[in-house]
């Protein structure tokens, strides 16, 4: 296997092939960083172009494209406070508050480096243990899905000072992904008679709309002509340096390793992923309470997640044909439309492919960074543009991107709205985040739940009974419990020394 796997690394080395590897991971940088054009919108955009095309060069090309997307929504999170991709709204908590410090090229460096070594650590286990990680996605069924969707709610009380109101945020957020038809019953919920909350409210614009819509009526109430731009000088754009990378090791290490394993369950991907590597990074870290004001762990644990959810994501769409991701549903069609049919089958009959995959996610990260390492001092000086200018532009971005999601009209009002409620949120101190996190796990725990209790008759005790539930269970009431008895082993400490 290993001659094989480094025969097929020297063919993707091809001219043809590098030269697709290297516009796909271009392009996914470009599609990632336009606010609404996410990753599989820009995947999806090559589709037409890899009709004729070999099978080894059309899954390189589209590969790329995935890799290079994942570095890509950080640009336009951190420098205007839109999120590039879904998953990059993590990153956003940390990275947009850097910008006000005018160290955005800081910030971008930092998750350019952490995307390229989180895709490194995803692709390095994805090419040692596709095939027995695989399995594991098996062992998931709606029972663990939702004890993995309660250990996600958990994470809502690291998102604000105010953990009732991070926990009001965060039933709210859930609240809005029950809006739309009943998957059980069919029933419209929430629809109040508008045809077009049938299929529910659109993420992306309402991410757009809650984070950077709502940031830019803020500085619209804010703005002084005749002042500089609140962002209008940044910091030298530059990578960290080795220092800082060995100081940020730990939380690269623990997102890849998260992003990796989260990747691998079928429907999880980036989202979730970078929310747990974020939290499961403050937790962990020697200064916590930097994390929300501009710290550098707060973007590189979510960033190196976020790329090594896409290798994860491969494993079973690879191992068996189950799409782990929109992205690889895509691909999954991609690798139909060439002849080819995912799953065991594919590792016997055209190994080619697979090492191809391989070498693609390992060596577009290089790619990404070599790329990045380009673009980071020309993008960065975006941010010297007045404030309004930028927050013109940026308005005109969102309600172009919100629109361009479903070419739908009711999009940019689904935005515009959202903009106000993130307005109201943030003048009154709930976090937005919870919001989206909220947004995010309910449409995991409510199915799960149902489909659970339909298993067991309705009784709930398919959560106790089932090992692997009953493991991320225990996990859950350790994280929600942990920093409650560490709080109380301070304050028990601090009145004992006040005795003596």
């Amino acid at each position: 296997m290993l001659t094989g796997f480094l025969s097929d690394i020297a063919g993707t080395f091809s001219l043809w092939n590098l030269a697709a590897l290297i516009l796909g991971t271009a392009w996914g940088i470009f599609a990632g960083a336009l606010p609404g054009v996410t990753g599989s919108i820009g995947v999806a955009l090559l589709l037409p172009l890899t009709f004729g095309m070999q099978p080894e060069s059309a899954i390189i090309l589209l590969c790329a494209s995935y890799c290079g997307s994942m570095f890509g929504g950080s640009i336009s999170t951190i420098l205007m406070g839109a999120p590039g991709t879904a998953s990059a709204a993590a990153t956003l908590l940390d990275g947009r508050e850097l910008a006000k410090q005018k160290k955005a090229g800081l910030g971008v460096g930092v998750a350019l480096v952490a995307s390229t070594f989180g895709g490194i650590i995803g692709a390095v286990i994805l090419i040692c243990f596709c095939t027995p990680l695989s399995r594991l996605a098996l062992l998931f069924g709606p029972p663990e899905y939702f004890t993995l969707g309660l250990f996600g709610l958990t994470i809502i009380s690291s998102l604000s000072k105010n953990t009732v109101k991070g926990f009001i945020a965060g039933i709210f957020g859930m609240m809005l992904a029950t809006v739309g038809l009943d998957r059980f019953t069919g029933l419209p919920r929430y629809t109040f008679g508008i045809p077009d909350l049938l299929s529910g409210i659109e993420f992306l614009p309402a991410l757009i709309g809650l984070f950077a819509l709502s940031e830019m009526l803020q500085q619209i109430s804010d703005v002084n002509e005749d002042a500089p731009a609140a962002f209008d000088k940044v910091e030298t754009a530059r990578l960290p340096g080795m220092a800082l990378v060995k100081r940020l090791w730990k939380s690269i290490t623990l997102g890849g390793v998260i992003g990796t394993v989260i990747g691998i369950m079928p429907g999880a991907g980036g989202n979730i992923a970078s929310w747990l590597a974020y939290s499961q990074a403050r937790k962990y870290s020697r200064t916590p309470e930097e994390f929300g004001k501009g710290s550098l762990e707060g973007i590189a644990a979510p960033e190196a997640a976020n790329s090594a959810s896409e290798g994860g994501s491969l494993v079973p769409t690879l191992a068996l044909g189950i799409p782990g991701s929109n992205t690889t549903a895509i691909l999954l069609g991609a690798l139909s439309l060439q002849g080819l049919t995912p799953g065991p089958t594919l590792f016997v009959e055209h190994p080619e492919v697979v090492f191809s995959v391989y070498g693609t996610v390992f060596i577009a990260n290089f790619v990404v960074l070599f790329l990045g390492y380009l673009l980071i001092r020309p993008v960065c000086k975006l941010s010297v543009v007045p404030t309004p200018y930028v927050v013109t532009c940026v308005c005109l971005l969102v309600c172009t991107a919100a629109y361009a999601i479903q070419n739908s009209v009711f999009d940019i009002k689904i935005a515009l709205v959202f903009g106000l409620v993130g307005l109201f949120m943030k003048c009154f101190g709930f976090p937005v985040a919870a919001t989206v996190l909220g947004m995010i796990l309910g449409p995991i725990i409510e199915p799960a739940l149902q489909r659970s209790l339909l298993l067991s008759h309705g009784s709930y005790t398919i959560f106790v009974t089932r090992p692997l539930a009953c493991g991320i269970l225990l996990l859950t009431m350790f994280s929600f419990l942990s920093p409650i008895v560490a709080a109380a082993y301070r304050n028990f400490k601090k009145n004992a020394g006040g005795v003596q």
